[in-house]
């Protein structure tokens, strides 16, 4: 959706005569019914400014379209400007136009990631403007039918106006993306090269019918894109399916395709617990890009979709299939059908409210079957581990019903995780006193657990496993988060040992980067991921008392959003809230315990839960 165009002429017309920001922000409330903050009414004025002085040039027709705020279908993503019109050799262009007002960044060794400075919240890590017009630019080519059939052809470009070059966001480091979509930077040389761009590509004009062709291109995925994720799938040995992974693969992708056919929802429920594969099917089903069907992976938390979608990926060639991969929380306000198929990963991690402030949105879980002809949930209750994670079968199936939708449902049991041994999950429910079952030891079951006295001990054996890059250190929430301010200091401090939490540079690919076995993970950085070995530091928030399992949800670190609200609902409901924050600390450590694919090493900081761990295992 476009929210204003115009042709260059009227566009002028706007900006000098008709106040464009009032009339952009009046179009932009009635298209979306959303609230727009003063600084980015500003900011239309300021950027539209540099945009009309490049526009201001005989040689760049009258009637070259002009379109500000494109709404990029089935996302919250908007495209600043969009230029529309016709080469000299007829060809139909759009020039993509990043518009930014920043004035310094600070570079980073992530792929196109820098750290915008300034602000109230200083040294942010973003996306290079270049990689972020190139982007929008790979999923219209990808998604938009009259882009790769209907020979629109896409330029995509980043304008910082009021930024001048520092040898930094122009790096070498970011140069395969500023290569692919030029970077134009204050001043006028590089006006001039902006105008020499424009008009290298879209000198002639009658772009208001390029500009409409765009707007309403029919939504599906090409075929190019579905062949380059088919290709990586099938020669990846990381997305392999094996046993009932098939299986339940198969029934899914056919429930995909008689949902689209018969236009009747559906919702698909599959269960599974640690290491039986649910990601590995639900990547798997990107497959259905091969029936024609608009297809995403979503997950609530970060870290299993940047790990995932970096597998797929592999290349920068291939960054565009970032545009597979999101969040759950951008479905507040998507038209109902918009997808054909929502594949959504662990689904207990799913929350009522979305956004920051998490007050956006009504369910997402409802938000989520709307917005799908076939929805599919990956999900263990099991794996809840804050006090706002509402995904269960039983809400996912009230929703469905709400929508009429088809519910089928479906088990992923064999265990391909914990030396493939359902022996040692159970002996974890019962040890951690979730659940008794017949496991009361460790006898018999060929998967290395150890119980250490000295967490740098534990460190260390879990660093001389790390040969593969497969091995990890993760803790329970209990230590503040000082590093992150002051990367001179450490987090975890145990006694003689110290290490800090991970790196905040390594983001949510701290799982998977070369060195953070030098730091301490935690849940959301490891949920729904795996590693050969996992030690586990099992803090002051799981102690022994007498024979019983006793949580403190106090020990935790007071930012630990996972508990967030405990206090208030601990006033009003104390029995409620203890029972719920026993459920989230034990779950907590029974998801770290079960990362590993071949041993689990143990510190419990409490010494009578050492001894319970030693004589039970």
């Amino acid at each position: 959706m476009i929210v204003y165009q115009a042709d260059k002429k009227e566009f002028l017309l706007d900006y000098d005569d008709r106040d464009i920001e009032d009339l952009i922000h009046a179009k932009y409330q009635a298209a979306t019914s959303r609230k727009v903050a003063m600084a980015e009414i500003r900011s239309w004025r300021e950027s539209l400014g540099y945009v009309a002085r490049v526009l201001r040039d005989s040689a760049i027709a009258d009637d070259v379209g002009v379109a500000v705020e494109f709404i990029l279908p089935q996302t919250a993503k908007r495209i600043d400007v969009i230029l529309a019109g016709h080469a000299d050799d007829g060809s139909r262009r759009l020039v993509v136009v990043e518009l930014k007002q920043w004035s310094s960044v600070g570079a980073t060794d992530r792929d196109a990631i820098v750290l915008l400075r300034g602000g109230s919240r200083p040294d942010q890590a973003r996306v290079h403007p270049s990689y972020q017009a190139w982007s929008y630019t790979a999923f219209l080519e990808g998604f938009n039918e009259a882009v790769y059939d209907g020979g629109l052809q896409l330029r995509p470009c980043a304008y910082l106006h009021n930024y001048p070059a520092d040898g930094i966001i122009d790096a070498p480091h970011y140069q395969p993306y500023i290569e692919r979509a030029p970077l134009f930077l204050k001043g006028d040389e590089d006006r001039k090269r902006l105008r020499d761009f424009i008009k290298q590509h879209i000198r002639h004009g009658r772009g208001r019918q390029v500009l409409f062709d765009l707007e309403h291109g029919r939504l599906r995925p090409s075929k190019a894109l579905a062949d380059v994720v088919d290709k990586l799938l099938k020669g990846n040995s990381a997305f392999t399916l094996i046993d009932d992974q098939k299986e339940v693969f198969e029934a899914a992708k056919a429930a995909c395709r008689q949902a689209s056919a018969s236009g009747k929802p559906r919702v698909v429920i599959i269960e599974g617990g640690p290491g039986t594969g649910k990601s590995v099917v639900a990547v798997n089903l990107l497959a259905a890009l091969r029936e024609g069907l608009t297809v995403k992976y979503i997950s609530k938390n970060a870290a299993p979709r940047a790990v995932y979608s970096d597998r797929l990926i592999q290349t920068r060639e291939n960054a565009h299939l970032v545009n597979l991969f999101g969040g759950s929380g951008s479905f507040t306000e998507t038209e109902q059908d918009a997808f054909d198929v929502l594949v959504v990963d662990e689904a207990h991690r799913l929350t009522e409210k979305s956004g920051f402030y998490g007050n956006l949105g009504t369910h997402q879980v409802k938000e989520l079957i709307n917005a799908a002809k076939c929805s599919i949930f990956f999900i263990d209750e099991d794996q809840r581990v804050t006090l706002k994670d509402v995904g269960s079968e039983a809400v996912i199936r009230e929703f469905a019903a709400a929508r009429g939708a088809q519910v089928e449902e479906y088990s992923l049991s064999s265990q391909f995780r914990c030396a493939g041994s359902d022996g040692y999950l159970a002996w974890v429910d019962d040890v951690l006193q979730i659940r008794p079952t017949a496991n009361q030891t460790l006898d018999g079951v060929p998967f290395d657990f150890q119980v250490f006295d000295n967490p740098a001990a534990l460190h260390a054996a879990i660093e001389a496993k790390n040969g593969n890059n497969r091995a990890r250190v993760v803790a329970g929430y209990c230590w503040p988060w000082n590093s992150k301010k002051n990367p001179r200091v450490n987090d975890v401090v145990i006694g003689d040992y110290e290490r800090q939490w991970n790196l905040d540079q390594d983001g949510s690919l701290w799982i998977v980067a070369p060195d953070s076995v030098r730091q301490v993970g935690c849940i959301h950085t490891c949920q729904g991921l795996e590693v050969d070995y996992v030690g586990v530091i099992i803090g002051p928030d799981l102690v022994m008392d007498g024979d019983t399992l006793v949580s403190v949800p106090k020990a935790r670190d007071r930012h630990d959003k996972t508990m967030k609200g405990f206090v208030k609902l601990s006033k009003q409901k104390p029995a409620e809230a203890a029972r719920l924050a026993d459920m989230i600390i034990k779950n907590t450590y029974r998801t770290l315990m079960t990362r590993g694919m071949k041993g689990c090493y143990v510190h419990a900081t409490d010494p009578q839960l050492r001894e319970y761990l030693k004589a039970r295992a």
